[in-house]
């Protein structure tokens, strides 16, 4: 039974790590799961305290990233046209998979700052900001699915360990 559980737990890491790069997929959060499936087996030694900080930490990475975009339109001179561009983009972007959601904010803030009647440059600068601050988003997920895969990995190593005792 431990082994199932480890492969499943092992799946839900390999597509925590998947959804860090394909927008689709809600990698940290899934991350998580196979973080609970190892916990599930009887060689585990993750605490509740543990277990509470990264299911906060997979929501809060979450949540960032899909605020980030609209920080880094911000950050590169954007206005509230951008910001808010930036968004919809990214809400319309969810509808066309991963490269909408890649492209969604960029677009999104591109043409809300057109709209709000910036020049072209400074709204490529905006729209430079929104795709950074997703780029930014990206990278805070994979620290974080990656470090749980870490922990995943650790408990993995005893648990053959313990097999080979």
């Amino acid at each position: 039974m431990d082994l199932l559980l480890i492969v499943i737990g092992l799946i839900f890491i390999i597509l925590g790590i998947a959804g860090c790069i394909l927008p689709v997929i809600p990698g940290p959060p899934l991350a998580y799961i196979g973080l609970l499936f190892m916990h599930w087996t009887k060689f585990t030694s993750f605490s509740s305290n543990f277990l509470i900080l990264w299911a906060l930490i997979a929501i809060a990475v979450t949540v960032l990233d899909y605020i980030v975009p609209v920080w880094g339109t911000k950050k590169f001179g954007g206005t509230k046209y951008g910001t808010w561009g930036s968004m919809v983009g990214l809400l319309f972007g969810l509808f066309l998979g991963p490269i909408g959601i890649i492209a969604g904010p960029f677009v999104g803030a591109l043409i809300g700052e057109l709209i709000g009647g910036r020049n072209s440059n400074d709204a490529l600068k905006a729209a430079a900001g929104s795709f950074i601050g997703f780029l930014l988003g990206s990278g805070i997920k994979l620290i974080a699915s990656g470090m749980m895969a870490y922990y995943f990995s650790k408990e993995t190593f005893y648990f053959i360990n313990q097999l080979l005792s």
